[in-house]
């Protein structure tokens, strides 16, 4: 069986924090692991941060945040329509030379066990991250 659990977010930084806790909560409930429920928090963190980093004065400022928990998994989707970017310039940071910023998608691949980005120019982006329980 599988809860879906989705909530609309205001794209300001202070409601980041709320997202986090609420998705880590789930997470926690589901059977992970501190560990796990610390890296799913900061992907979440990334995902959020990008869009109210990055959404244009001009796009929606709320964005849509989905939690599925089922067959041993939870699945994070996090969908703007912000205005989306072109994927193909995304480019790998150099991490030693970091500079500010550009190190969000890096760090929510590096934590989570798969991410897919579906992005469309003019549109937005979403972002979906799963995390599997007792992955070794």
């Amino acid at each position: 069986m599988t809860d879906i659990l989705k909530f609309s977010v205001p794209g300001k930084p202070e409601y980041v924090g709320t997202v986090r806790l609420a998705v880590s909560s789930l997470a926690n409930c589901a059977g992970f692991d501190i560990e796990a429920v610390e890296d799913i928090k900061v992907a979440v963190s990334e995902a959020c941060t990008n869009v109210v980093c990055h959404c244009k004065p001009e796009c929606e400022r709320i964005y849509e945040v989905a939690c599925e928990l089922g067959d041993g998994r939870i699945i994070i989707s996090v969908m703007d329509r912000a205005g989306g970017y072109d994927l193909a310039k995304y480019q790998i940071p150099a991490i030693e030379q970091p500079k500010e910023g550009g190190l969000g998608i890096f760090i929510i691949k590096a934590l989570m066990d798969e991410v897919d980005i579906f992005s469309e120019l003019g549109l937005g982006t979403s972002i979906k991250m799963v995390k599997y329980l007792n992955r070794i």
